[in-house]
């Protein structure tokens, strides 16, 4: 009567390898649409539940077949979101991820994976999103994109082609690595020394500083605009978080500004920089993102 039983096994085992040599692109997938590593890791924790409970004999590719499972999953879950987050008080962030020690970004490229990237990526429908995600991201085909989110090739090309405009026309011209690290430092130096002349003279004229506090006192509500106004608010962190040390950590795929208050992360700001100088500022201060963040080293190492 026992005798089925490492058969059983054996069948659950060849499953979850199959399923965890694929968990880094599936999280990937599902983290850029959804811009939450908590929601993501959620949709991945679905899709691996599905997958127990799949005919697996009847899969002819259990890659297209997963990656179709999340890519449908993030959609649901972000179409349910969004009424969450026009009720979000003050500007909403994506949960930031510490991708020096995190594979699961699924970051084959690195498209779609800078918060303020995936912040215009936000302010489209989730079905645009999932097809841009889908193609610039993870390279898949139109037909492969249409299949997944039940689209006509013909319309998979259009969503892609109109997202990819949006995305391109509000992103700023990139700057090469070395001159990326060289005004992070700057801003880093100034901020912690509570320079304002300093800040000032490495932002951009029209610089734009966003601030994530999930409702926390003193966290400003609105965008921030100009290089005279961010240089202040920036010069007041150290003021708002006494004690603090400021330090360079990877963020969401480059260098950002880590704040550290007795071992705890505090505060993590993306610097976006652009010919000009610094021109976006992006401050995550809400506690449960900042823990997101904190996962990061976890889900690589098992620790939780």
């Amino acid at each position: 009567m026992d005798q089925p039983q490492p058969l059983t096994d054996n069948l659950l085992s060849s499953a979850a390898a199959a399923f965890e040599r694929l968990r880094p692109r599936l999280f990937g997938i599902a983290y850029r649409v959804l811009g939450s590593v908590t929601e993501a890791e959620d949709v991945v924790q679905d899709v691996w539940e599905r997958w127990q409970g799949t005919d697996r004999g009847a899969v002819r590719d259990p890659g297209a077949f997963l990656a179709t499972v999340t890519a449908r999953l993030a959609v649901n879950v972000a179409r349910s979101a969004r009424v969450r987050r026009e009720a979000y008080v003050g500007p909403w962030l994506p949960e930031p991820v510490d991708t020096s020690v995190d594979p699961q970004v699924g970051a084959e490229r690195s498209e779609a994976l800078e918060l303020a990237v995936l912040l215009v990526l936000q302010r489209l429908n989730p079905v645009e999103r999932a097809a841009y995600v889908l193609r610039e991201a993870f390279d898949y085909a139109y037909g492969e994109i249409a299949g997944m989110l039940r689209l006509s090739p013909a319309n998979t090309r259009q969503i892609v082609s109109r997202a990819r405009k949006r995305v391109t026309a509000e992103r700023r011209a990139p700057v090469d690595a070395a001159q990326h690290r060289r005004l992070l430092d700057a801003f880093v130096a100034a901020a912690r020394d509570g320079d304002v002349a300093a800040l000032e003279s490495v932002l951009s004229a029209d610089v734009v500083a966003y601030a994530d506090g999930g409702g926390m006192r003193g966290v400003a509500r609105l965008e921030v605009v100009g290089a005279e106004r961010v240089a202040r608010i920036s010069a007041f962190a150290r003021t708002f978080l006494p004690g603090a040390v400021y330090g360079v950590a990877e963020v969401n795929g480059r260098p950002g500004l880590r704040l550290v208050q007795e071992g705890v992360t505090v505060a993590l700001v993306d610097v976006s920089v652009g010919p000009d100088g610094v021109d976006g500022l992006y401050w995550v201060l809400a506690p449960d993102k900042l823990r997101a963040y904190e996962r990061s080293a976890g889900r690589l190492t098992g620790r939780r």
